[in-house]
């Protein structure tokens, strides 16, 4: 979560919160074409936009471009002027952030791989008001009031003041439907030194979290054995009608249908997991101060097991499940929460270098052969020592070690280190 000190005692942040809309199919219609108009805007402006000559191009320019489209096309019409102006806007930012290194150029927006959004740009649009115990009523442009699932309070009403406001929105459609992410503003305290105990956590597959003082947090399968079934029949009749399919010819719509399900039941595990994430990370932000992780290179552990011709890959089909489990458990994200709660609270989160705190004995730390018996187990095999326990907690120990003794990564190495309360940088599907 961003935040700015604006008094002594009080900072403003930054934030968000992700909501479900209950909408009717004609409102959900509605919205599909607005959200087509913003993709489509992007697209006529990006390629007017490379077309015309450097010294042409400015944003009064385009501004009237954008103005003279909405004349003249009824169906771009459809996308309210606020929305329109946001995507103007989007834009110039997105080549500013290409000029300064932080991002590639602009690129065109597919209608397949482009998720659907609309902006609005206005907080004061929206007329948010509480209705009910569990839903929440918003006032949407050029489609009118609609229900939300109420499941934070916001700041709305006479009480929540200038400071304490949502500043404005995105409606983002995914496989499950429309959702509305709020953009809000609070006023709060500074937050004190957090004086909760240190803690290591070692992130794993069999159990996903091992903490250093023999807490573990574990979850369930995502999915259940009846949704794992209903995935992999969806999944083998969408293989089967891409045989059937032609080369060169359309997607039928019953392999669309057929796509459809099966992102409804990805998402599905996906809406599950955060949901875990979020109630797990909250906790451990409110018990420890300090807490330790280990600073994971994950794109260069799920590459693929295949090799090359000449040199095939062994075991391809075991590293390929592997990699899935690893994706499945989102350890970066979980890593991006733990950040911004625990500085938000005062505290601290810290990275430490991976490589061999598996292998490590905690308690003479030393590296012998054949200590690491099978997934749960840890023997060292040094005479002068012979520690058992549990492999991940040996492991979560390790990693806390290396922080107290000085090896944790430095700023300069490249790596988001020791996040404090002003580095926090909260997503808008935070809890």
């Amino acid at each position: 979560m961003g935040r700015r000190d604006v008094q002594p005692g009080l900072v403003e942040r930054q934030g968000g919160h992700r909501a479900r809309l209950a909408l009717t199919p004609a409102q959900v219609a509605v919205l599909d074409r607005q959200a087509h108009a913003a993709r489509t805007t992007w697209n006529l402006l990006h390629d007017w936009w490379t077309m015309l000559p450097k010294a042409k191009r400015s944003l009064a320019a385009a501004d009237a471009v954008i103005r003279q489209g909405r004349a003249e096309l009824d169906w771009l019409a459809v996308l309210p002027a606020q929305a329109a102006q946001a995507v103007l806007k989007t834009y110039f930012r997105a080549w500013k952030n290409c000029r300064e290194g932080r991002a590639g150029a602009p690129e065109f927006k597919s209608r397949i791989r482009t998720r659907m959004s609309i902006d609005i740009p206005q907080g004061r649009d929206l007329h948010v008001v509480r209705v009910h115990r569990r839903w929440g009523m918003v006032n949407i442009p050029k489609l009118g009031k609609v229900r939300f699932r109420w499941t934070k309070d916001l700041p709305v009403g006479k009480g929540a003041g200038k400071k304490n406001r949502i500043t404005g929105a995105r409606l983002v459609k995914d496989a499950l439907g429309w959702h509305i992410a709020f953009r809000v503003q609070t006023m709060e305290e500074a937050p004190a030194g957090h004086c909760g105990p240190e803690v290591g956590i070692d992130v794993g597959i069999t159990v996903p979290l091992a903490l250093s003082d023999g807490a573990r947090a574990e979850h369930r399968p995502w999915l259940s054995q009846r949704e794992e079934a209903r995935l992999l029949h969806f999944e083998q009749r969408a293989a089967r009608r891409k045989e059937q399919r032609k080369k060169g010819e359309r997607t039928s719509r019953r392999l669309h249908a057929t796509y459809d399900q099966i992102a409804r039941i990805r998402a599905t595990a996906k809406r599950r997991r955060g949901d875990w994430q979020h109630k797990t990370t909250t906790a451990l932000a409110d018990t420890y101060g300090t807490v330790v992780v280990e600073a994971l290179h994950i794109t260069n552990m799920i590459h693929s097991a295949k090799g090359t011709v000449e040199e095939p890959g062994r075991k391809v089909a075991q590293k390929a499940g592997l990699n899935r489990s690893i994706l499945g458990e989102a350890w970066g994200r979980t890593v991006e929460l733990l950040a911004y709660k625990v500085a938000r609270r005062g505290g601290a989160l810290a990275e430490v270098p991976a490589p061999g705190t598996s292998q490590e004995c905690s308690q003479c730390h030393t590296v012998t052969p054949g200590s690491r018996r099978s997934q749960a187990e840890f023997v060292c095999q040094n005479p002068a020592c012979g520690w058992e326990g549990n492999a991940d907690h040996n492991a979560a120990r390790n990693v806390l070690h290396r922080y107290r003794t000085g090896h944790a990564l430095a700023p300069a190495a490249g790596r988001a280190v020791v996040r404090r309360a002003s580095h926090g940088v909260k997503p808008a599907t935070a809890r």
